[in-house]
């Protein structure tokens, strides 16, 4: 009886503590699902944005290329600054895809900042460029101030900082019919032995009134909703140098009153440089790459982009190489096998097998694949890639844009390098 009477006590007991363990174990998954989804979604939206940049990035090597053989030929030296800023402008571009891929892995709510080794005068000097460039188009007067005092080298975000500016300049052309641009840097002591760098750009345009300027730092929100159906835009860019701003230690603010213009000063602070790091060979950015001074090698370019074609035969042609193009990983395989080449450029993403599988089948043959100096080119910049890429057998790993200069010294270098192992 005492068994029965016990039973009659826990069955209950036991069935409402297993209904709520099935309960919460139901709950569980119904949270996990979409966690799956989610991650199942996030790794989706970032392979497809990788591809977009990768993509974009190929053109953009055309654009840098042609621009860096234009600034090295005989021309006046006002287009010579115009090559030049063309080719400063789609180093920034192709720089910036590498920041879509990672905006998607990073936290919505902060910036990845990176740490950049920078000179300040030369990104002054850039954005003086781009602002004289913007209001010689638009008949303004630009006007830019550098003082003597900035830094050699400091240490900070400058691939944002300079997408920052960027937007400041294009709004204060954008809303100035009339007049002058001003853009001028200094800086002062920060905290924390740190520097602060400020950066004001004024104009004489239409201005913003008191409530205007409570709105403008709104995301998606304009100042004004006429001023937005004249002029555009999505209301994004302020918000963002605000948020940079103060990721970096700094502020933006901005003074205007209505048809009188309207300043905006941006202020961050960045990292004293301590010492050059060692580089251990060449500056490929530096010199002139048409006089750029290249034995001449026979190469085989693995490239099935037809546009990466014409811009390798452009700059390969203009460097004295002799080029032959396959257009698959396999293609390559059969030909380095067959011999008569002293290089291979090494495009990563192909149809069939990748770069990276190419070459280690390459490294395999039982003839000159074992030597043969394989350099990757491609738009995948992650350092994993990298690690992969040495990991496979290449001797060098260059990320698009490439420059004539920089692809003259890869060859030279990996060239050099396997005669050396040879001997």
């Amino acid at each position: 009886m005492w068994h029965v009477s016990v039973a009659r006590v826990m069955l209950p007991w036991l069935g409402g503590t297993m209904a709520k363990q099935s309960k919460q174990r139901s709950a569980q998954r119904a949270l996990k699902r979409p966690r799956k989804q989610s991650a199942a979604r996030d790794q989706m939206v970032e392979a497809v944005l990788a591809s977009v940049a990768h993509d974009i990035r190929t053109p953009l090597t055309g654009i840098l290329a042609l621009s860096e053989l234009l600034a090295a030929s005989d021309i006046g030296e006002r287009e010579r600054e115009w090559a030049q800023g063309i080719r400063s402008t789609a180093e920034h571009l192709a720089a910036l895809t590498s920041l879509i891929v990672e905006g998607v892995r990073a936290d919505t709510k902060t910036i990845p900042l990176r740490e950049d080794v920078f000179s300040p005068r030369a990104l002054a000097n850039a954005m003086a460029l781009s602002l004289a460039a913007r209001t010689e188009a638009h008949n303004l007067t630009g006007i830019t101030s550098i003082a003597e005092t900035l830094p050699e080298k400091v240490v900070g975000d400058a691939l944002r900082l300079r997408a920052a500016l960027e937007n400041l300049i294009d709004n204060a052309v954008k809303f100035t019919e009339q007049g002058k641009v001003s853009f001028s840097v200094s800086t002062e002591q920060g905290e924390d032995k740190r520097l602060r760098l400020i950066f004001t750009v004024a104009d004489s345009g239409i201005g913003l009134s008191a409530a205007e300027i409570q709105r403008l730092f709104r995301p998606f929100t304009q100042a004004n909703p006429d001023i937005a159906r004249r002029f555009g835009g999505a209301g994004l860019g302020l918000a963002f140098v605000k948020r940079l701003a103060g990721a970096m230690g700094g502020d933006l603010t901005v003074s205007s009153a209505p048809q009188a213009g309207s300043q905006f000063r941006l202020t961050v602070q960045v990292a004293p440089f301590a010492e050059e790091p060692s580089q251990g060979g060449r500056d490929a950015s530096a010199g002139h790459p048409a006089r750029a001074k290249l034995e001449s090698f026979k190469v085989l370019c693995v490239e099935d982009n037809p546009y990466g074609r014409v811009v390798l035969n452009t700059i390969l042609t203009e460097l004295g190489q002799r080029i032959d193009f396959v257009g698959a990983g396999e293609a390559a395989v059969v030909a380095v096998d067959r011999g008569g080449y002293d290089v291979v450029l090494m495009d990563v993403t192909l149809p069939g097998i990748d770069g990276f599988e190419a070459t280690r089948r390459i490294r395999a043959l039982p003839g000159p694949g074992h030597t043969i100096p394989i350099i990757g080119i491609t738009g995948r910049a992650a350092a994993t890639d990298h690690t992969t890429a040495r990991g496979a057998g290449m001797n060098a790993y260059l990320t698009k844009p490439v420059s004539p200069a920089a692809l003259a010294a890869a060859i030279s270098d990996a060239v050099a390098s396997g005669r050396s192992s040879a001997g």
